[in-house]
């Protein structure tokens, strides 16, 4: 009997231990690298406009883009000729 109790423990103990090594794994932070350097559009009149209201934002500066709502509705990226363009 004692045999059986001893092998049931020692499977209970690799279950548990293989189950909290598979959390970790999960919830571990990814580090992909670091994040891109925002890159200066100043010069190429990048906008945000909300197709509602007509609401627009002036981008100056691209790094990792999220775009905005606005009015309920996510705002569309418009690229327009720069004013002292060809």
């Amino acid at each position: 009997m004692f045999p059986r109790i001893a092998v049931a423990v020692l499977i209970a103990v690799a279950i548990w231990r293989v189950g909290i090594g598979v959390l970790r794994t999960l919830t571990q932070a990814r580090v992909l690298g670091p994040p891109p350097e925002p890159e200066d559009v100043e010069g190429l009149e990048v906008f945000l406009v909300c197709r509602e209201c007509g609401t627009e934002f002036r981008v100056t500066r691209l790094g990792e883009l999220q775009v905005p709502r606005h009015c309920g509705e996510p705002m569309e990226v418009v690229r327009r000729p720069a004013a002292g363009g060809i």
